[in-house]
């Protein structure tokens, strides 16, 4: 028996109504950089089929990114915006994959046009380079503490800038900010905002490692 031409159509928008709904950034500051976390991670997924294998360094630094700029939305770093961030991203994972994700990449790289950017370049002031290295190379090196089985190398090179700027440091943050242990993170704060801001965090952290690894 054939379905009438209204019935017919009727089901070709039941079917039509089945498959991934389309998406839209949200507005709100945290739930859209994880969102864009999201498409991000899933894009780099596309990218590399193979599930047994991690996603490459560079993927999980754009990521990450999405994050760090949440933190640094003001002129001092927030911990707990970038922490509910990671959280939302859990959250959202499946709602945004089981979608048209795939559409929202130009709008998150309209929302956030610093995470293209690779060509970044160090303060020149030493101190301010000194500390802004060594503050997002903590920033990753915590951030991906439980894949140090896949990205060991890189966070080794990463814990050696630190270790190598420990010396300096000190005496540098007592000069610029004083004795004071809360005017002292203040500053690290600040300069982890403002390294957030330059571009890659891991092409950042390669001319952090040319110079102080």
């Amino acid at each position: 028996m054939k379905l009438s031409t209204t019935l017919a159509a009727g089901a070709a928008f039941l079917l039509a109504s089945c498959g991934p709904k389309t998406l839209a950034l949200p507005a709100e500051p945290v739930d859209r950089a994880a969102t864009c976390g999201v498409v991000a991670a899933a894009e780099a997924r596309a990218a590399t089929p193979d599930i047994t294998q991690p996603l490459p360094f560079a993927a999980q630094g754009r990521i990450l990114h999405y994050a760090l700029l949440a933190g640094a939305a003001g002129e001092e770093f927030s911990a707990e915006a970038a922490t509910r961030v990671n959280a939302r991203m859990s959250e959202l994972q499946e709602e945004i994959t089981g979608g048209k994700w795939e559409e929202l990449g130009p709008a998150c790289r309209a929302a956030f046009p610093v995470v293209e950017n690779e060509d970044v370049t160090l303060p020149e002031d030493r101190f301010d380079a000194q500390l802004g290295c060594d503050e997002i190379g903590d920033f990753m090196s915590a951030a991906l503490r439980s894949q140090e089985a896949d990205y060991g190398a890189q966070l080794s090179e990463y814990r050696a800038v630190a270790r190598n700027l420990d010396q300096t440091l000190g005496p540098g943050l007592r000069s610029r900010a004083g004795a004071d242990l809360e005017a002292q993170q203040k500053a690290r704060r600040e300069a982890l905002s403002e390294f957030a801001k330059l571009g890659s965090p891991v092409a950042i952290m390669r001319q952090c490692v040319e110079r102080y690894g």
